[in-house]
C-alpha cells in the first residue's frame, strides 16, 4: 500500500467516525455556515497582489516534522501582513499535524481566502468545510474519479464553497470544469512525494487557456520560477515548506511578495 492509498483508507474511516460523531445538521448551525465566503479565484486575479497562497503545514508524510509549535493566529495573521493572496490550512492531524480548529482560526483572523487542504472523499468532508469557515476546498482528480469531481463539485458550489482541482498528469484532466474555480497543478507525485517543477511548465501546454484560474503547487521557493510561471500562465503559487522550514515563516513569505512585486514594476 502507497502512502496516498494509507491516506485516504484511513480518510473513509476517519469521516466515518466523524458523521456519527457531528451530524450534517449540527454542521449546518455552525456561525460559519451561512457567512458569504471570500472568493479565491476572485483574490488570486487582482492585479495588486502576486498569487501567493501561504499554506500552514506542520508535518508531512514525507519530510517529517516542518515546523510544530506554529501559533495559527500569528502565522496566518503575518502570511496576511507579509502580502499572501490568500491562505491554506491542512486540517488532516494523523499525516500533516492539523486539525479543524486550525482553520477556524486562521478565519477568524484574517478577511483573505482560506483554503482547505485535505483528501476529500466524501460529501461530508465538504460540509463540514463550510462549517469550519473554509472559502473554497481541494479536490485531488488522482483520487477521485470523474463522476465524483463532478458531485462534490456540485454540492460544493451549492454551498457557496469554491473548488480548486489539482491533476498531477494530462490524464487527470476532467473532461469539463463545470463548477471548477481554480485549476491547479501538483508538482509532488502524490505516489512517492518527490517534486518536479516541470510538471507545471509541461501540463501548461494542456491547460484550457481561457476562465478558470491556474495555480502551480509544491516545490516553489524562488521567485524566478514563479515569475516563468506566471509567464507561462498561472496566477498562484501554493507555498508551505519553503516556508514552513524557516523560523519565521512569514518572514520568508514577505520577502518573496516583495521580491515578485519588484519584478513587476
Amino acid at each position: 500500500m502507497t502512502i496516498l492509498e494509507e491516506i485516504i483508507a484511513f480518510k473513509q474511516h476517519e469521516t466515518a467516525e466523524r458523521r456519527e460523531l457531528v451530524p450534517i445538521k449540527k454542521l449546518e448551525r455552525s456561525e460559519h455556515f451561512n457567512v458569504p465566503a471570500v472568493s479565491l479565484a476572485g483574490y488570486l486575479r487582482r492585479p495588486d497582489k502576486v498569487g501567493i497562497i501561504a499554506e500552514i503545514k506542520r508535518r508531512s508524510p514525507s519530510k517529517g516534522v516542518l515546523n510544530e509549535y506554529i501559533s495559527v493566529e500569528q502565522l496566518s495573521i503575518g502570511y496576511m501582513q507579509a502580502g499572501a493572496s490568500a491562505l491554506s490550512i491542512l486540517t488532516d492531524t494523523k499525516y500533516f499535524g492539523g486539525n479543524n480548529d486550525d482553520l477556524t482560526m486562521a478565519r477568524r483572523f484574517n478577511y483573505c481566502p482560506v483554503l482547505r487542504k485535505d483528501f476529500v472523499v466524501d460529501e461530508y468532508q465538504i460540509v463540514e468545510a463550510r462549517a469550519i469557515g473554509a472559502d473554497a476546498i481541494l479536490l485531488i482528480a488522482g483520487v477521485l474519479s470523474e463522476k465524483q469531481i463532478e458531485q462534490f463539485a456540485s454540492l460544493a458550489g451549492s454551498l457557496g464553497l469554491e473548488v480548486v482541482l489539482e491533476i498531477h498528469s494530462a490524464e487527470e484532466l476532467p473532461g469539463g470544469l463545470e463548477n471548477i474555480d481554480v485549476l491547479g497543478v501538483n508538482n509532488r507525485n502524490l505516489q512517492d512525494f518527490t517534486t518536479n517543477v516541470d510538471r507545471s511548465f509541461e501540463l501548461a501546454e494542456v491547460l484550457p487557456p481561457n476562465g478558470v484560474v491556474k495555480i502551480s503547487e509544491s516545490g516553489l521557493g524562488d521567485a524566478e520560477t514563479i515569475i516563468k510561471l506566471k509567464q507561462a500562465g498561472f496566477q498562484g503559487f501554493l507555498i508551505g515548506e519553503t516556508f514552513m522550514r524557516t523560523s519565521r515563516p512569514e518572514e520568508a513569505c514577505a520577502a518573496l511578495v516583495q521580491k515578485l512585486q519588484e519584478a513587476k514594476n
